[in-house]
């Protein structure tokens, strides 16, 4: 199986656990000229900006490692490109998450960064 495969399987994973959390997904895999967005969701009044990472195993490190000061920043560029676009506030409550998959353990990260 290629990456983005693998990485659509763990996506829809990662949609059902927050469904199951209460949280109404918006949109998923949301692109513009800065960058993507794995999940967009929605919490009581919070907007979410949800990254999802997997790794099989630690060879490559902790799956929330992969989640770098450079896209961080490109994740919050994303996000802020998504409020311009849907005509919300800059005052809209946000939260940046991460739901970090390690083999078959789901580990959901919220205010990640």
């Amino acid at each position: 199986m290629n990456k983005r495969v693998v990485g659509s399987e763990y996506e829809a994973l990662a949609v059902t656990y927050l469904q199951k959390q209460g949280i109404q997904i918006l949109a998923r895999n949301y692109r513009c000229r800065q960058g993507e967005i794995d999940i967009i969701g929605k919490e009581n009044q919070y907007l979410l900006f949800v990254e999802v990472k997997y790794r099989k195993d630690l060879r490559a490190g902790y799956p929330a490692e992969a989640v770098t000061l450079t896209k961080q920043k490109r994740i919050y560029q994303t996000a802020r490109y998504y409020l311009y676009e849907n005509h919300l506030s800059e005052d809209t409550p946000i939260r940046f998450d991460v739901v970090a998959i390690l083999g078959e353990e789901i580990q959901y990260i919220r205010n990640a960064f």
